[in-house]
């Protein structure tokens, strides 16, 4: 038996007119009333799942009032007070919520995991925290801009146990980012309390470690969370900064309909029945004399009436239907991938991390909205120094050092995008991406295909072995990203390709990985062309020509192939430069095998799961009877990568291909 003991809400209306209350409560009932719908649409199987916010209504409600209508928000599955106080029309919300065509996400995903940016909102993905990160991005453009905009993003108690809370507010701390984290602390993490979530008593103590001002309040208190956050977005306003605010409310019905609540304590959900937002705002308007009981009731009548009807124009809509080829074309924006030709033919030598300096300098004069990110790339030029010298030319506004936190940086360049800009971050080590994969391959790659909006992000992967570093700083993990539609990956193996790819790749409006191989930054050579220009992403280059075989490589690979042609010159391969892993460029590969009769793939990524294993399936379907030999895998051990020397060239491929070569040669 629940033994809390709770009072109905007192409210101080403040300086508030009869207007505005109002409004207030307009906008109060209307996600109540729809939730009351959708609750019975439920039980007739009418719609999939529902997250209910039922006596949470005034923290979404209250924030979205507080805010202009230009500011960006980021709400979570319980803020539908959020879209409803933003005006997003009825009947393409139920649509959304039914998966029809029509829906903010065509279908391609259901509740509230949608954005749009007419309403300047940010949907979520199931992970929750990943929205901080990308709040602190907005926020970011916003401080650039100098516009005196405000961001505001939501969590609850639960999802603030994740990494990526800590990261976040930390980054907007140290960035003085003018964003408001708002903390719905309604008790429950699905069925765990808070005691077995966090042992702070209260999350506005969490403030202090971040040094961040923080504000507390009765989160059923729709005047309460308004006034809260109309003081904090005012005092950003005149001195950016971000602010903490708790909310503390309570959910009375499950984390969502299907987990019910047999969990809570008998008694809780009446104990808190008593500060329902909405009940307890009608009896303060009615003793206010605000509103009467008739009029309160007309306008219930009223809302059930506009949701009835959008409801059925939703319904009536025609079921989405299939079309494969179309589903493909939403993976990407649309973007014109022709090659940028130089201005002239003046080159010079430069070793391979000369060209990707050279490409990133000259991208960053192009694009005044592109932002670098990284650890350690402003004074001290980054680990490799390819930013040395930058911060002297662009400044500490567009090279940015960051604390060691990968997720929140993804997020904040995910962030930038969405608010204007060109995010580029630096990945210190390839081997670091594993701390900000949730970022990469949930949001960045799935962005466009959900909501129609773009991730102008580029992500620079210094990667590779063969220097010494061992497990944590050499692997080559390119394979994780190629099984993940939604992105693009570039890896030269020279520097006049580094220079053009990664130009090409901060062109590009979408996520595109860029792999450096650490080995060839200053191992490698060529004349490389001055000026700007960029090199088509998605086409390989056939670098040597043959007719009795052929190799397909890339990175470190295609060095490897030509020192063993050097050493065999009575091979007569071609020899492929794959040089953009997704998309891959098939044709290529097809033409050449058909031509050959054999082909082997050399990577150094690891046997099992890498790349290599997905292009001979595609040989294999594609090109069977041209096939004069089995098509041969040549790639690293199925280890971690090892630091001694006599150990890492084991691991390594190189002696193992040459041999694989002769073996397919002479069959």
């Amino acid at each position: 038996m629940s033994s809390i003991q709770l009072k109905p809400i007192k409210f101080d209306r403040k300086t508030l007119t009869n207007e505005q209350l109002v409004d207030f409560y307009n906008n109060l009932i209307i996600p109540r009333l729809i939730e009351e719908k959708m609750l019975i649409l439920l039980r007739q199987g009418k719609i999939s799942k529902w997250f209910s916010g039922i006596g949470q209504e005034a923290i979404s409600v209250g924030t979205a009032l507080a805010m202009e209508e230009d500011e960006f928000m980021l709400p979570m599955h319980r803020n539908l007070g959020v879209f409803t106080t933003r005006k997003l029309p009825l009947d393409r919300l139920f649509k959304q919520f039914q998966g029809k065509e029509d829906g903010f996400t065509k279908g391609h995903d259901r509740s509230f995991h949608f954005g749009t940016k007419e309403h300047h909102i940010v949907g979520m993905i199931s992970h929750l925290g990943p929205q901080l990160g990308i709040a602190d991005g907005i926020a970011l453009a916003n401080k650039l801009k100098d516009n005196k905009k405000v961001t505001i993003v939501f969590t609850g108690d639960g999802g603030a146990s994740e990494g990526d809370f800590h990261e976040a507010l930390n980054v907007a701390s140290v960035w003085d980012l003018p964003v408001i984290f708002v903390v719905e602390n309604n008790q429950w993490g699905l069925s765990t309390p808070s005691e077995e979530q966090f042992r702070c008593k209260q999350f506005i103590d969490k403030g202090i470690g971040y040094g961040m001002d923080t504000i507390q309040v009765d989160g059923n208190n729709i005047i309460e969370v308004y006034e809260a956050i109309h003081k904090a977005r005012t005092s950003i306003i005149k001195k950016p900064r971000p602010i903490l605010v708790e909310c503390m409310s309570f959910r009375m019905r499950g984390h969502e309909e299907a987990s019910g609540t047999k969990y809570y304590p008998e008694g809780l959900q009446d104990a808190w029945a008593i500060k329902d937002p909405v009940e307890n705002f009608e009896r303060f308007l009615t003793e206010e004399n605000v509103l009467t009981t008739e009029e309160i009731e007309k306008i219930k009548t009223e809302v059930k009436a506009d949701v009835n009807l959008k409801w059925k124009e939703a319904d009536n809509a025609p079921e989405i239907e299939a079309n494969t080829e179309r589903e493909y074309n939403y993976l990407f924006k649309s973007f014109e991938n022709s090659p940028i030709e130089p201005n002239s033919n003046k080159k010079t030598e430069k070793r391979f991390i000369d060209a990707i300096s050279d490409g990133l300098r000259q991208s960053m004069e192009r694009h005044d909205n592109s932002i670098i990110m990284g650890q350690d790339i402003a004074e001290y030029g980054g680990v490799f120094k390819v930013t040395d010298g930058f911060i002297e030319q662009f400044g500490k506004d567009r090279i940015r050092n960051t604390p060691i936190c990968e997720s929140a940086i993804v997020g904040a360049a995910l962030g930038l995008s969405i608010n204007g800009y060109k995010g580029i971050m630096e990945m210190q080590f390839a081997d670091f991406v594993t701390v900000g994969f949730n970022q990469i391959i949930n949001n960045l790659a799935k962005l466009h295909y959900r909501w129609q909006e773009n991730a102008d992000v580029v992500i620079r992967m210094p990667t590779g072995a063969g220097v010494g570093a061992g497990p944590f700083h050499s692997q080559s993990n390119e394979a994780w990203f190629f099984h993940t539609p939604g992105l693009k990956i570039v890896y030269p193996a020279f520097p006049g390709d580094a220079k053009g790819l990664l130009a090409a790749a901060i062109e590009d409006p979408n996520p595109v990985m860029i792999f450096e191989h650490k080995a060839l930054y200053r191992s490698k050579s060529e004349l490389v062309n001055d000026d700007f220009y960029t090199t088509e992403i998605g086409k390989a280059n056939l670098i040597k020509e043959g007719n009795d075989i052929t190799i397909i490589t890339y990175g470190m690979g295609v060095h490897w192939a030509l020192e063993t042609l050097t050493e065999q010159p009575e091979i007569n391969a071609d020899l492929i430069d794959l040089r953009t892993l997704l998309p891959l460029d098939t044709e290529a590969i097809y033409n050449s095998v058909k031509k050959t009769g054999k082909a082997i793939v050399l990577h150094e990524d690891c046997m099992t799961g890498g790349i290599g294993g997905e292009i001979v399936a595609l040989i294999n379907e594609n090109c069977f009877k041209y096939l004069d030999a089995p098509v041969l895998r040549s790639a690293s051990l199925d280890t971690p990568v090892p630091f001694a020397s006599a150990l890492e060239n084991d691991f390594l491929p190189k002696s193992r291909f040459k041999e694989q070569l002769t073996y397919l040669i002479n069959y």
